[in-house]
């Protein structure tokens, strides 16, 4: 399967046979291209503009933004409650917790988490292959706390994201302060991570260009 960084919080997840997932999509306003091709279906964490503009997007994709157990396409998706804030959403309100399984694969998308995860939660979540994981702080978990979950949950790849690029003036923080705190990032020359065989480690931290 391929992963491919769209921009933000927003990723494009394409199986083998061709079946297209896109997370938390963004409108115009972040700065970055808005993806408007195809997909079956689109996950939304929460509806912020910078997370749930499906407009543009083609095909009449299924739009899942809810808590539950799904199979949308013929791919199994769990979402699982979580918040915006470390208040019980009284400040942003709620956030889903996305489990997507492709190709044998399983990624975690956070969405917009704001609060470190209690041991039931993370015990739900379970063996995950990718991490989609929020570090740019403020309006989410901040590099430091993304650090500290990521050793709870484990991933085999983590890949970070909602942070500061040239084209976002939200007030957020970079991804350098991640890179430090993980300490093994690696930066890859490209928008897109191929996924071919089992993977094994824990915690490689990889760095992805945005496509638009």
């Amino acid at each position: 399967m391929k992963i491919t960084l769209i921009a933000h919080s927003c990723f494009l997840l394409e199986d083998s046979k061709n079946r297209k997932v896109i997370t938390d999509p963004y409108d115009n306003t972040i700065g970055h291209k808005v993806y408007n091709q195809d997909a079956n279906s689109i996950t939304i964490s929460h509806n912020h503009f910078d997370h749930c503009y499906t407009k543009q997007i083609q095909n009449s994709p299924k739009i899942l933004n809810k808590v539950g157990l799904f199979n949308l396409c013929d791919i199994d998706i769990e979402g699982l409650p979580s918040f915006h804030d470390n208040d019980n959403g009284a400040k942003r309100g709620t956030n889903v917790i996305y489990i997507i399984n492709m190709d044998g694969y399983r990624i975690c998308h956070l969405g917009d988490l704001g609060h470190s995860l209690s041991t039931e939660i993370i015990e739900k979540i379970g063996a995950i292959d990718v991490l989609l994981i929020p570090v740019g702080g403020n309006f989410t978990i901040d590099a430091k706390e993304a650090a500290t979950l990521c050793k709870k949950i484990k991933s085999h790849i983590v890949i970070p994201m909602h942070y500061k690029t040239p084209k976002i003036d939200f007030p957020i923080d970079g991804v350098e302060n991640f890179i430090i705190e993980m300490k093994n990032a690696k930066k890859i020359d490209s928008c897109t991570l191929e996924l071919k065989e089992s993977l094994y480690g824990e915690n490689n931290v990889i760095i992805l260009n945005y496509r638009n």
